[in-house]
């Protein structure tokens, strides 16, 4: 890998996702097909969900082919351990194919499911906006169940307050 835009955003992309997993890492075995309200997505939807689309919409795009995604549903991945084994083993499969690109492949245009032409480099990010639109769902949702988790940058708002001038 490069030392340019690509490399940088890979490094950004490992570090968003890192983020991601520990909140993943909070859902009880019990509750990962819990929902907040019938018809929406579970939390282990929500999980399966960033795993697929990673790797068979986002990756799939940034070379330049259409998207595959399959869904979120349970017949992709039931239980915990097996919802934890799929999302890891799709952003493993998604960044060996990141890696493989280079700062030109960033300035590409591809094409979206929607029909858009965009830049790779601007499809990326849109993932990233993706992804933190649906972790924030998943805090929100184990905030709802009481489960502690992890302040999101290693400080909760209340202690960047008590340190505040």
């Amino acid at each position: 890998m490069g030392t340019g835009q690509a490399a940088a955003f890979f490094d950004y992309w490992e570090k968003v996702r890192f983020r991601t997993r520990r909140v993943v890492d909070c859902i009880p075995p019990d509750r990962l097909e819990w929902t907040w309200q019938e018809g929406k997505f579970t939390l282990g939807d929500l999980v399966r969900h960033l795993a697929g689309i990673e790797r068979d919409m986002y990756a799939e795009n940034a070379r330049l082919r259409p998207s595959r995604y399959r869904g979120h549903g349970r017949e992709l991945a039931d239980g915990r351990d097996a919802v934890l084994a799929y999302f890891e083993n799709k952003h493993a499969e998604s960044m060996e194919i990141f890696r493989g690109l280079s700062d030109a492949d960033f300035e590409v245009h591809c094409v979206t499911p929607g029909g858009a032409s965009i830049t790779v480099s601007k499809w990326l990010r849109l993932m990233a906006e993706h992804e933190i639109h649906h972790r924030g769902q998943i805090y929100m949702g184990l905030g709802i169940l009481r489960v502690p988790t992890p302040p999101l940058y290693g400080l909760t708002s209340e202690e960047v307050r008590e340190r505040s001038v």
